[in-house]
């Protein structure tokens, strides 16, 4: 099976490449990525706490999905395809803002991300891809923030970041 590909970007999220994806994170090199935040009715948020074997950050607790855009493919497009592969489901997703964020990990390798952050709606249980989910949970956001603040190790980079600079973008009752 070939590798994925990454969709290398400039500091504009213009498209000036692809690279494995392994190859991408061993050079840190900024590539483009999503991040789906799901809802309820009760504004609570669908986290999901990743697989035992994940290559980084395995068993730690992050928002509903997240992955890497495919070349041609937009980011509803990709956030509607891994929000399947993951969490086996479809809903109607909507793009609030992205940022770029930079995290090495401890077994050398470092996401370095155009992040897109995207929200969307859903009240049903998830059926997990036991290949990329250990479990998932609803939390409401309130109790997400809190929970960070006492135990951030329990969280992944990225949705630390996402929680503490992006908020409002993701905290659908603003």
């Amino acid at each position: 099976m070939k590798e994925e590909q990454v969709i290398l970007v400039d500091q504009n999220d213009n498209q000036i490449g692809l690279m494995p994806k392994m190859e991408a994170h061993e050079k840190a090199l900024l590539h483009r990525a999503f991040s789906v935040f799901i809802f309820n009715d009760k504004n609570e948020l669908m986290l999901q706490q990743r697989a035992l074997h994940k290559y980084h950050t395995p068993g730690l607790w992050t928002n509903t999905c997240c992955s890497h855009q495919r070349d041609g493919e937009s980011n509803i497009e990709a956030g509607k395809r891994r929000l399947m592969e993951e969490m086996g489901f479809v809903t109607e997703l909507k793009e609030t803002t992205s940022f770029i964020y930079k995290a090495p990990f401890d077994n050398g390798l470092t996401e370095h991300e155009y992040d897109h952050i995207m929200v969307g709606h859903y009240n049903d249980a998830p059926h997990i891809n036991p290949d990329e989910v250990a479990d998932w949970k609803w939390m409401p956001l309130e109790d997400v923030k809190k929970d960070i603040a006492l135990q951030p190790e329990l969280y992944t980079a990225w949705f630390k970041i996402i929680f503490s600079k992006f908020y409002d973008h993701i905290n659908l009752k603003t």
